[in-house]
């Protein structure tokens, strides 16, 4: 008789799960072997047919090298479009946290474009610089606009943005007194819920205010503009991500409420014209923007990407030749470095001009005919850091748009999915598993507080310039790194001292 017995449940027990081990173990060899035969059969990769089963880790991380990288072993100011210090900032300041550091700055300043700000020996006692008046934008339009904030939230559709992402961008918006574009989308009741002033873009496909052409509807129009809501009008000649290049929504975002919005069809590619069909030359481009801003009463402008700078002297012959009253409103120049939720890569790489190089030359021009106290600037395309923001005031912008930081100031955590209708914080995907992590009061006021800091923040450098508000903020505040140890203002880098505003 055995000195030790084992319980019979117990031996029942283990035979039990020994035989599902040796079941488990044959399930995996089958498994391996079909990889097997299916990788050394196949054509397409080389690496999976020279090394069956293993060759597949090599796609696997190169997927997964994306994340490993941003977490684990970027350097803070590495990564692009957007670096880790860069997010954390908007993070901070959208959850209303102290964004003071200690020990000294992390960012390099030898670089040359290296931006710095030119303190003054002896500031105003007062702690920050305070805003002032409205700004108005089209004030010989019978509805203008008197903009409280010079940083607003940049077009973003719905579609491109989910449903609650609207929702808490809008309430956000209103809470911080800024302005929200619609983007080419059109008017969605989730923009209006929100409470914001809102800026009406009109895209190359003219959603929701399109006739069966493809022209301008102007019953359409005018049924968007009776929206007390509905401050602005822009007409969006090109994007900075994909200038030459209309907007695209994969047909897995297009769902029957979108389609409807958008008078599209359900679950088809929604692809706008590279340009207005009806914009075909600077003159065409004058008599839209008279024609939109007749219609609706309300000022009304364009946004484009800067590709031949030659291009704004034709602009400012025509104004000029036609009258003030041709003008538009205001002039958003977005950047080559803009962000999209899909483009292509060549596009995205190597067309338009930078922000850095097109704002002074459109201000310049402004100036150099006249037009700079009739036209309103904005400037759009990379600035989410107040310093970024500072210096575009200081080249001559009168306000600053952005999408991307305020995406970030919703919980985006930069996991490039837009396109996917995958995103992980529920932003930029239809799919209602994914939507229910972004709670849009919650996100409401990390929106407002985002807005708040960043007006704070470049109130904070205006104020050790010596500026006694955000718009006192000039060329020569703002110096930029061209060698080493060498840096020069900005009003002695570009050919114009600064731009007036009015």
């Amino acid at each position: 008789m055995p000195i030790f017995e084992l319980p019979n449940f117990v031996s029942t027990f283990l035979a039990v799960m020994a035989a599902l081990f040796v079941f488990a173990v044959g399930v995996g060899v089958l498994f391996v072997a079909i990889l097997y035969l299916i990788d050394i059969t196949q054509t397409q990769h080389a690496i999976r047919r020279n090394f069956p089963v293993i060759g597949r880790l090599r796609y696997r991380m190169e997927h997964l090298g994306v994340f490993f990288r941003q977490y684990f072993y970027a350097m803070d100011r590495e990564e692009m479009p957007f670096n880790r210090a860069q997010r954390a900032w908007v993070y901070r300041a959208a959850k209303n946290l102290d964004n003071t550091q200690p020990f000294g700055s992390t960012r390099d300043l030898r670089p040359p474009g290296t931006l710095l700000f030119a303190n003054a020996t002896f500031p105003a006692l007062d702690t920050v610089a305070e805003p002032g008046s409205p700004l108005v934008i089209g004030p010989e339009c019978a509805q203008p606009y008197p903009a409280r904030s010079f940083f607003n939230l940049s077009a973003m559709s719905y579609g491109a943005i989910s449903q609650p992402a609207v929702l808490a961008l809008a309430n956000g918006a209103r809470l911080a007194g800024c302005w929200m574009n619609t983007g080419e989308g059109g008017l969605s009741p989730y923009h209006l819920a929100g409470g914001a002033d809102l800026v009406f873009q009109i895209g190359t496909a003219k959603y929701g205010v399109c006739d069966t052409q493809g022209g301008l509807d102007e019953t359409r129009l005018r049924e968007v503009a009776a929206h007390p809501q509905v401050k602005l009008f822009e007409i969006k000649l090109s994007q900075g991500a994909k200038p030459g290049k209309g907007g695209i929504l994969p047909a897995v975002k297009v769902t029957p409420e979108i389609a409807a919005i958008r008078g599209i069809p359900v679950g088809q590619d929604s692809r706008s014209p590279n340009r207005h069909l009806d914009i075909a030359d600077t003159a065409a481009l004058l008599a839209f923007v008279h024609r939109v801003r007749t219609l609706t009463g309300k000022p009304t402008g364009f946004k484009l990407v800067i590709g031949d700078p030659r291009w704004l002297d034709d602009l400012c012959r025509e104004i000029v030749h036609q009258g003030l009253t041709s003008a538009p409103d205001f002039i958003t120049v977005d950047s080559a470095d803009g962000g999209t939720g899909a483009a292509p890569m060549s596009l995205l790489d190597y067309v338009g001009l930078p922000l850095s190089e097109s704002l002074p030359r459109v201000v310049d021009k402004l100036v150099e005919y006249g037009l700079r106290g009739r036209i309103r600037v904005i400037a759009s395309g990379k600035l989410i850091n107040p310093g970024e923001v500072a210096w575009a005031l200081c080249v001559g912008a009168d306000f600053v748009n952005s999408a991307r930081g305020f995406l970030f100031a919703l919980g985006c955590v930069q996991s490039m999915r837009c396109d996917k209708n995958t995103c992980p914080a529920g932003i930029t995907t239809h799919n209602p598993r994914l939507q229910q992590g972004l709670d849009p009061k919650d996100k409401a006021e990390r929106v407002r507080h985002y807005a708040e800091n960043m007006r704070h923040e470049v109130g904070i450098i205006a104020h050790a310039c010596g500026a006694a508000d955000f718009r006192q903020l000039r060329r020569e505040h703002c110096r930029i790194v061209v060698g080493p140890g060498r840096s020069v203002p900005l009003n002695e880098l570009y050919s114009r001292n600064e731009g007036l505003r009015g």
